[in-house]
């Protein structure tokens, strides 16, 4: 059982990973020159990205933490319903879908560019989007979760389910 100096610990951590996530999102939404502009007008705008996607379940899953976590605070012997609820659903989101996408994100996005970077960003769109976020949207998403796998115990469901619902997410993600 943690304490409740600890969970309040927690409450701002995961208030700064929220607020760093949804700054990120709406910097790169609010790009209002160059690709960007033709990018939300083409069939699915920017949700056709698993950039996007990504930052929308970690800003999701960052939500549930801060709800779970004012709960918490307010009550610390409520061991039933909603925060049992949150939990779960915390616990699977985090393990099944942001940590495996997000780590994805990463990972893929650094090692094409650093393969060929115009498999990521042609030179000639440098003006239009500063570094800085592209920094936010396809690098601090991995110390955010690694900040979240630390800090925070999750129960993880098994290895069949999780790789179920991953494999459901990926089938949606590339058939629409």
């Amino acid at each position: 059982m943690e304490s409740l100096s600890t969970s309040r610990t927690l409450m701002v951590v995961h208030c700064v990973c929220l607020f760093w996530s949804l700054f990120a999102i709406t910097q790169s939404v609010r790009l209002t020159n160059g690709p960007h502009l033709e990018m939300k007008r083409t069939f699915g705008g920017p949700w056709k990205y698993l950039t996007f996607l990504n930052q929308i379940l970690q800003i999701v899953l960052f939500v549930i933490c801060v709800i779970h976590d004012v709960i918490y605070i307010r009550n610390p012997t409520r061991r039933k319903g909603l925060p049992v609820r949150l939990v779960t659903i915390r616990d699977w989101m985090f393990s099944v879908l942001v940590f495996p996408i997000g780590t994805f994100v990463v990972f893929t996005f650094w090692i094409l560019y650093a393969f060929d970077r115009k498999f990521i960003f042609f030179q000639e769109l440098d003006g239009t989007s500063p570094s800085w976020v592209n920094n936010f949207m396809h690098t601090t998403i991995l110390p955010l979760l690694l900040i979240e796998l630390i800090i925070c115990p999750h129960k993880y469901p098994s290895r069949k389910k999780g790789v179920l619902g991953l494999t459901i997410f990926a089938t949606i993600y590339i058939i629409w």
